[in-house]
């Protein structure tokens, strides 16, 4: 018997330290390892940033010459109260209201559909997926010319309408813009949504499909009753994505509707931020506003989270 087992009446005794060593890195320390350069690049391009903006927006900030000295005081919620005061603030944030209520909805519908029936196709199968997914790669500048192809003044869409086609046009009529920029972005998107739709359709179990067939259950109701039950976490991650992709609009109204328009009715809060902070010079503005913003994403995924995971 060894000297440390014997002072211990036959048991060895472990020291503490290892314990806590274990309870601070885990039992598999190479997965913190592995994970460390994940972790500084969330750090340096996410957290640091974020907070770098909280700090902004509770101060008089300016840009300044590199290595000048200069005073940035401290405002307390002076810079929320101009934001949330500010008519063309409140005016995007009703605005990129607006696009969640389409966009979201239309997203998850059309993803969850079509990603249902490219599951069950034999034929072509990895070509419809491509095909689908090719819009989400291409640059968006490139996907914007061909919808102000169709929906311009003199686009296809408006001439094969003839006279039921809106006056004014698609994109500088205040009531379709938004609606509008809200479609080419779900349709940009869904290649995406419907391959984790697809990914999901996998741990569905069979014997789920089987069951219900024999219960007299035809494909809508097999649809609604396994399906949709079964790709609920998938659902609830849509959700989210889509929500914080909308509510960071920013390329669609800039090159679809040349900024905003028409009359600030396709403005986002992420082009007031562009505007605010790089073309005004007021990035503390900017900053409250970007701060708004997360709040109200937050918000609206952890309801989106409780409301779409309860049982």
């Amino acid at each position: 018997m060894s000297t440390e087992a014997a002072r211990t009446g036959g048991a060895v005794t472990h020291s503490p330290a290892p314990r806590k060593l274990t309870a601070l890195v885990g039992r598999q320390p190479l997965g913190i390892v592995m994970a460390a350069p994940y972790a500084v690049f969330l750090a340096a391009v996410f957290a640091y940033p974020l907070g770098l903006a909280v700090w902004i927006s509770f101060h008089r900030y300016f840009f300044a010459a590199p290595g000048a000295q200069v005073d940035r005081p401290f405002v307390g919620f002076s810079n929320y109260t101009r934001v949330l005061g500010d008519p063309a603030v409140r005016q995007s944030f009703l605005n990129v209201l607006e696009f969640l209520v389409i966009n979201v909805p239309l997203t998850v519908v059309l993803s969850l559909v079509l990603a249902t029936a490219l599951n069950s196709v034999t034929h072509i199968r990895t070509f419809l997926r491509v095909a689908y997914y090719v819009p989400y790669v291409t640059a968006s500048v490139a996907l914007v010319a061909v919808w102000l192809f169709l929906f311009s003044n003199n686009g296809m869409v408006n001439n094969v309408l003839g006279p039921l086609a809106p006056n004014p046009s698609w994109l500088v009529n205040s009531g379709l813009a938004m609606p509008v920029i809200a479609i080419f972005v779900t349709w940009k998107q869904l290649g995406f949504f419907i391959l984790l739709y697809l990914a999901a359709l996998q741990n569905v179990p069979k014997e789920l499909y089987e069951s219900a067939s024999v219960d007299g259950a035809g494909p809508v109701r097999s649809f609604m009753s396994v399906t949709v039950p079964g790709v609920r976490p998938a659902t609830t991650l849509v959700v989210i994505l889509a929500t914080i992709t909308g509510a960071n609009l920013f390329t669609e109204p800039y090159l679809l509707t040349n900024g905003g328009g028409p009359n600030g009715a396709s403005t986002s809060p992420v082009f007031l931020m562009y505007q605010k902070g790089i073309e005004q010079g007021a990035p503390d503005i900017a900053a409250a506003i970007g701060v708004i913003l997360v709040i109200a994403v937050l918000v609206i995924s952890l309801i989106n989270r409780r409301v779409l995971e309860r049982d």
